[in-house]
């Protein structure tokens, strides 16, 4: 296998609970930007930005999280975890869509493909610089205070990719059904999906 291929085949997600101090500094951070910035992007739109949470911020983030359990119905005990979740990672980035579903040209569906691209770019560059992490949303997403701490009008908070170095190495993880449950031959006869990936899309969880 090609070696760039391989390095973005052996990326998995790791959890804040085992990330750990140096999270990517400005110059990691700014690469990881230029290859968000360079992701399939219809009519470069660029219809997401990333919000930098760290240092002070993150008890900002922190006591945001907290509010957020209590409104949810969670007791004190909840809150306080819930809140030392949100500042382990050494570094979080909100991620924030800004989607524009009156465009002329560029349906909104597209603009969300491109959001995700975005994302898988970021994430891969982080891995490629050493960093490992995990793309977070939940019901804290929608939350109005928390839509107010990140979004302007019109964008959309999709959540928050936990950064850092990882104090473990990655479990291990489930095998894929492999490339031939999504790459197959066209007939001109219309579609035809796999058993295989029918089964692996509707069974299991996934993280990014």
């Amino acid at each position: 296998m090609n070696p760039l291929v391989s390095l973005l085949c052996s990326r998995q997600s790791l959890g804040p609970k085992h990330l750990v101090d140096p999270g990517p500094g400005d110059a990691e951070l700014a690469q990881m930007a230029e290859a968000a910035l360079h992701a399939p992007d219809h009519g470069e739109l660029m219809p997401v930005r990333f919000a930098v949470v760290r240092g002070a911020a993150r008890a900002r983030l922190a006591a945001l999280f907290a509010q957020a359990a209590r409104d949810a119905g969670k007791d004190e005990a909840g809150a306080a975890l819930d809140a030392e979740r949100a500042a382990r990672a050494p570094v979080t980035l909100a991620v924030v869509a800004r989607v524009d579903r009156g465009h002329m040209l560029v349906p909104e569906h597209e603009q969300w493909v491109a959001v995700g691209a975005a994302l898988a770019n970021l994430m891969n560059a982080a891995h490629a610089l050493g960093f490992a992490g995990k793309m977070l949303s939940g019901a804290k997403v929608r939350n109005a205070a928390i839509q107010a701490a990140f979004c302007g009008p019109g964008e959309t908070l999709v959540g928050w990719v936990a950064l850092g170095s990882a104090a473990r190495a990655p479990g291990p993880r489930r095998p894929k059904s492999g490339a031939a449950t999504v790459l197959a031959e066209w007939s001109g006869r219309g579609a035809r999906i796999r058993s295989g990936s029918r089964r692996s899309a509707q069974g299991g969880r996934s993280s990014v």
